[in-house]
């Protein structure tokens, strides 16, 4: 059964980029770094899932989808073929907690399906990684 691969986006924090990491190095997904230039203008041939990290910390004007997300997503093959979002946010952020992958959930139409704070923790890594099996596992039906 193929694996879903996850595509990303993580600042020079590197929070968002841990829990990529450490996703595929459990489990041997492939997950594919937005901040290169070269991944951005990929077109997906299959399914595949988003993990966005929302920056909106309560300016209401503030942009909360990255710009590389929003560059990839800008491709109607990428859209058309993205099957979910997993969303990485900051509490301290309040209502905007999570606000990237809530409202690009709302305007795709595809479901969030797993939500974390900062770079996960453990536990997080492994409820994602079930959660993304049984994606899997659903798409190969």
């Amino acid at each position: 059964m193929a694996s879903v691969p996850v595509y990303y986006y993580s600042s020079v924090s590197n929070l968002t980029g841990r829990f990529a990491e450490h996703l595929a190095a459990q489990t041997g997904r492939e997950v594919h770094n937005l901040a290169d230039a070269a991944v951005r203008r990929r077109e997906v041939e299959a399914p595949w899932v988003l993990l966005t990290p929302s920056y909106k910390a309560g300016n209401a004007d503030e942009v909360t989808l990255p710009a590389p997300v929003k560059a990839f997503l800008r491709s109607p093959a990428n859209r058309r073929r993205l099957v979910g979002i997993i969303g990485s946010g900051n509490r301290n952020f309040g209502e905007y907690y999570q606000a990237a992958a809530r409202e690009l959930a709302a305007a795709s139409g595809r479901p969030v399906l797993f939500e974390f704070e900062l770079s996960g923790t453990p536990e997080d890594v492994d409820a994602c990684a079930r959660i993304l099996d049984e994606l899997d596992a659903a798409l190969a039906r």
